[in-house]
């Protein structure tokens, strides 16, 4: 696992989105698995731009984003598919068959979740696994919990999740749903390589579990440190409020 840090949230997004940027040059067929919440709006504003100043071609790639609120779907406010699509997939050229979303409003959930995980593992897995991290240390919308699921799958809600996602909801908690789908655990530590963004003070207790904490069910982003290729990136914010933790 490695840690880096970085002076502002700016900073850490452009690193990130140009070494994105550069991944995609490199292969233009690459598989990434994108996160939604408030951490990656800066990286995917400064994909936009990059894409628009070097002409970035994202055509072969294919996307798969984490997670998709239950009643959702993609032309309603506050889901995910919308947020995705104003904030980075109205500003690239990939193709609409390329661009893999959770259905909310799916009448069958469960059956749902199965085609997601089969979309997955028929597009060759992930490449690059893209995560943020919540204030209670989840992943995607895998919760604290006794067991964690491996597969994709729906997932009720902590009181603190619908809270940090009530700004899509107008600051109205009691408009948040109460259940997501989201990929497994599994699916995750599966991806060949992942990238976790950190940022700002109140993810500090979260991220310093994860690294010193040992592996528990209790804070999902825990399962990371079994990942051989894992780069954790911080911003100040959030470093200096892990050193006072220590």
């Amino acid at each position: 696992m490695t840690c880096e840090t970085y002076e502002s949230e700016a900073d850490l997004a452009a690193a990130l989105g140009r070494r994105v940027v550069g991944l995609i040059q490199r292969h233009p067929t690459i598989v990434l698995a994108l996160p939604t919440g408030r951490t990656p709006i800066a990286l995917y504003s400064e994909l936009a731009r990059l894409t628009r100043l070097e002409h970035v071609d994202w055509s072969g790639v294919r996307t798969f984003n984490l997670d998709e609120f239950v009643g959702l779907g993609g032309g309603d406010a506050g889901s995910y598919r919308r947020f995705m699509q104003t904030r980075l997939f109205d500003h690239v050229n990939l193709r609409a068959g390329h661009i893999g979303f959770l259905d909310g409003r799916a009448p069958d959930l469960e059956q749902e979740c199965t085609r997601y995980a089969r979309a997955i593992a028929d597009a060759g897995g992930i490449d690059v696994m893209i995560l943020g991290i919540g204030a209670n240390g989840h992943v995607g919308f895998n919760e604290p919990a006794d067991a964690l699921l491996a597969r994709t799958h729906k997932a009720t809600l902590d009181l603190p999740t619908r809270a940090s996602n009530a700004l899509w909801f107008d600051g109205e908690i009691a408009r948040v749903p109460r259940e997501a789908l989201t990929m497994g655990m599994a699916t995750i530590l599966q991806s060949h390589a992942i990238v976790l963004m950190g940022t700002g003070e109140s993810k500090a207790e979260a991220v310093n579990a994860v690294l010193t904490g040992g592996i528990t069910t209790r804070v999902p982003a825990s399962f990371l440190t079994l990942h051989p290729q894992v780069t954790m990136m911080f911003d100040e914010p959030l470093a200096d409020a892990m050193a006072t933790l220590r």
